[in-house]
């Protein structure tokens, strides 16, 4: 039985949450606090793809991958998780804003969050709505936004909230129904204690250090095999252009973001335990969000190997949103989480599909 498999049982993924839980309180380790408050134990990703930067904020950085004009400007919003947003740009070949922009979305915008630090370490879901909503505002115009994992149930609060500012949205690998499928981290985050979280929080110092939450996180047992797998290769990895991706995905891979505590909470509360996004409760910005509200066509990919967030999670959108039917496309891609955002032969095809949709 693969180690995905063993996640999808709840009581033996509660049990593994807490044994680690506790293996990392026992262990104490340090981190300086020069280190947190300058954020200079996190490495800045390299990018792949020519860009520049054009709004910088306590919370993001929003990156300009623009060839020329601003019809339909495309907003790539990255996951505040656990991996950097390199995750949209990794490699030549393995890039899925490379991808969009090789298929005409010639107007392309990518949000960077930040690793948290002390001057952030009391930021919530509605500040990163917030700093979202400024760096639209500075894109200038209605905006086809396109979320990924995390940053996809985000973008769909978002879209939610200000309907008029969207005016096309893409979720790629997005929980928003917690309760349609079981997947290997409902189990392990609906069960995490006050506790738990707690103790991590006081280790550090009011974030959530990146190395905790890597910690945490299910991992299979045989890495080169996610290594295959997520970036769609061939084995034996023979050519030096090969070696050389492969090095790239272990570096953005080790890169863990540091997150505020009060954020890391309310996911953990409002998106896993209470399901809140798919019961209509959940608050943002001042209004509890009906995602009838959202009328703009949608377009949801799922991955059908995925572990993160299962295709029932990712598909209920299609049911909640107040979007007319011949204005929701989907597609399912044989593939697992990573590789709907990094495989090369998804942006080949269902990338190909989205960027054409989007220039619609």
């Amino acid at each position: 039985m693969s180690e995905w498999n063993i996640w999808t049982w709840p009581w033996v993924a509660t049990m593994e949450m807490w044994r680690r839980s506790l293996e990392l309180a026992r262990a104490g380790l340090k981190v300086a606090t020069a280190e947190r408050e300058t954020g200079s134990s996190y490495q800045e990703p390299e990018w792949t793809t020519p860009n520049r930067l054009v709004l910088e904020l306590a919370s993001l950085r929003l990156r300009d991958f623009s060839t020329k004009g601003r019809r339909n400007p495309v907003l790539v919003v990255a996951p505040f998780a656990l991996h950097d947003a390199a995750i949209a740009d990794l490699a030549p070949g393995h890039s899925l804003l490379e991808t969009l922009r090789r298929n005409g979305c010639d107007s392309l915008y990518l949000v960077e969050w930040k690793s948290a630090m002390g001057a952030t370490r009391l930021n919530t879901i509605d500040t990163q709505l917030a700093s979202l909503n400024v760096a639209v505002d500075d894109i200038g115009s209605f905006v086809d936004v396109v979320g990924l994992c995390q940053g996809g149930w985000l973008s769909l609060v978002y879209a939610a909230r200000f309907p008029m500012k969207v005016r096309r949205l893409v979720l790629v690998g997005a929980p928003v129904d917690i309760k349609a499928q079981p997947s290997a981290l409902t189990a392990p985050m609906s069960s995490l204690s006050h506790v738990v979280i707690d103790e991590l929080v006081r280790r550090g110092d009011g974030l959530l250090l990146g190395e905790d939450v890597a910690a945490l996180w299910p991992h299979e047992l045989d890495e080169e095999s996610r290594v295959i797998d997520s970036l769609q290769l061939s084995t034996p990895f023979t050519s030096d252009a090969t070696r050389k991706i492969v090095e790239i995905f272990d570096c953005w891979d080790q890169r863990a973001l540091d997150l505020p505590a009060p954020y890391y909470r309310q996911v953990v509360e409002w998106l896993y335990c209470e399901n809140r996004l798919a019961t209509g409760a959940f608050p943002a910005l001042g209004h509890v969000i009906d995602l009838h509200d959202m009328r703009s066509p949608i377009f949801v990919l799922a991955g059908a190997q995925d572990a993160i967030a299962p295709p029932a999670q990712a598909f209920a959108a299609t049911k909640l949103v107040g979007t007319k039917k011949d204005d929701i496309e989907t597609a399912l891609a044989p593939c697992s989480h990573l590789a709907l955002f990094m495989g090369q032969q998804t942006l080949r095809t269902e990338w190909r599909r989205i960027a054409r949709w989007l220039l619609k």
